[in-house]
């Protein structure tokens, strides 16, 4: 599997979102590099670790990226986010400290949870998917850009990312939507034994900033921070408002 390392200082973990590869982390990486290591992952079936073999699936992903890591907080993007809150329940001496950027442990609406999408969102992208992929990923990029202050200038980052390692595998881009669409890792959150930071963008369209907020709510050590007028990718817009947020948080968590 992919890994590029980069930068000095402790390490840090960076996991991608659905579609995507380690590439889409190049502003957060210029603005953490300076005092962090980082280990920017390209997951399975994506990007450079389109031919690793290892099943888009909670279990495999995170004993898969835990293999290819050292010992180090992880910080994960949306669909990254639900593998790095698996691996930190799964796995709490590997990952002492947890950032999740516009991740929440449940991403469609249900019972007791009305921050989610509709479920129907995910299943009409899966449908969709196996028609045009393309246009599915396409449709996919507008709504997470969608709400952003700098909404053309997301998209356009985002359109240029997604091809920049090679075109996505449709069927793990379908894994990955059944990921988002019936994961629910909301159990997780009590037992957590590591401080965790949920940082999200005001104006995100695709992860309702309350999610966040109320999945900090259920977990020990937990806060969240909101990244003022940026969308899904506040990495992209706000990259030193991201990366200050989390320095300040592993700093207090090494402390």
């Amino acid at each position: 599997m992919h890994v590029e390392i980069t930068g000095d200082g402790p390490p840090l973990v960076l996991l991608h979102g659905w579609a995507m590869h380690g590439g889409i982390f190049a502003p957060l990486v210029q603005a953490l590099r300076a005092r962090r290591t980082l280990y920017v992952v390209d997951l399975p079936g994506h990007g450079h670790s389109r031919d690793a073999g290892v099943p888009l699936a909670l279990e495999a992903c995170a004993q898969a990226v835990l293999a290819a890591v050292p010992t180090a907080p992880w910080c994960g993007w949306s669909l990254g986010g639900l593998i790095a809150l698996h691996a930190a329940q799964q796995a709490p001496q590997r990952v002492p400290a947890l950032a999740m950027v516009c991740a929440t442990p449940k991403f469609v609406r249900g019972d007791g949870w009305p921050h989610g999408m509709p479920v129907q969102v995910f299943t009409e992208f899966a449908q969709s998917l196996a028609q045009d992929w393309q246009g599915t990923v396409e449709r996919f990029l507008a709504l997470e850009a969608f709400g952003s202050e700098h909404m053309r200038e997301e998209l356009r980052l985002l359109r240029e990312a997604v091809l920049a390692r090679g075109a996505p595998v449709p069927q793990v881009l379908a894994a990955g939507l059944r990921l988002l669409e019936t994961c629910d890792l909301r159990a997780a959150l009590p037992a957590l034994r590591m401080p965790s930071l949920w940082p999200g963008g005001r104006r995100d369209r695709l992860v309702n900033p309350a999610a966040l907020q109320a999945a900090a709510a259920l977990a020990p050590q937990a806060r969240y921070v909101e990244v003022g007028h940026a969308g899904h990718a506040p990495f992209l817009t706000h990259a030193d408002a991201v990366a200050t947020a989390l320095r300040d948080f592993l700093d207090g968590a090494s402390a």
